[in-house]
């Protein structure tokens, strides 16, 4: 626990300067490749302050060019440093509206290109849904945790229907990826932090187009569980 206070004590300033630094380089470059610049290097240092490692496998099956949608499992709030300093391409995030309500850091989102789910009433849920397939579909590749929240033991919670819903609607392939690690690092709901590995592999591209909503589920989730760790 005492690691994890220390931990916490150097992540809230830190969090605040790089969310600073992607605000500033967002008035001068709205294209959301410096903000993604600045994410990586906040992920960077998050996790060698955190004393974890990282081990990628199956960096060659992730396509060079054009939009794709990753998606995977949730294990812990280690996972969003471990894909941001993993995928080696530039790439937005859908997060819950919430999130960009927070002062400095919601605007540094915003900069960054990510993009806001909307989740209050299923209007504007289809609203944010449509607005995120537009931007894939125009180039911009984003990430998905389709089981909607963290994981309580490491095993897969059900997916959740609008992540493939966004899927199908872009016309873009999925790259799924598998996370292990990260619940053993950082327990959901506990203020515990243990020093690691956490490993990120990914699969081959799963095309979306011509496939019914409920197969391309199933698919991924294969991808997904095929690879996971279950303790």
């Amino acid at each position: 626990m005492l690691r994890a206070r220390v931990y916490l004590l150097f992540l809230v300033p830190f969090t605040l300067f790089c969310s600073l630094c992607a605000v500033v380089a967002g008035l001068v470059d709205q294209s959301g490749r410096s903000g993604h610049v600045c994410a990586r290097f906040w992920s960077l240092w998050c996790l060698r302050v955190a004393q974890i490692r990282l081990a990628v496998t199956g960096l060659e099956l992730v396509p060079a060019s054009g939009p794709v949608i990753y998606m995977g499992n949730h294990q812990g709030n280690f996972d969003i440093h471990a894909l941001t300093s993993a995928i080696p391409r530039t790439f937005s995030w859908i997060a819950k509206e919430e999130l960009f309500r927070i002062p400095v850091f919601g605007s540094a989102m915003r900069r960054a290109g990510y993009i806001p789910l909307d989740r209050s009433d299923g209007r504007k849920a289809l609203k944010s849904m449509r607005i995120a397939a537009e931007r894939i579909a125009a180039g911009t590749s984003v990430v998905i945790f389709p089981e909607g929240t963290r994981t309580l033991d490491g095993s897969l919670l059900p997916f959740k229907r609008g992540a493939f819903l966004l899927a199908a609607r872009a016309g873009v392939p999925i790259v799924p990826f598998t996370i292990n690690g990260s619940m053993q690092r950082n327990p959901r709901n506990r203020i515990e932090l243990h020093p690691g590995t956490i490993s990120v592999s990914f699969g081959p591209p799963i095309p979306t187009a011509g496939v019914a909503e409920g197969a391309l589920m199933e698919q991924v989730r294969e991808a997904v569980a095929a690879r996971l760790e279950v303790h």
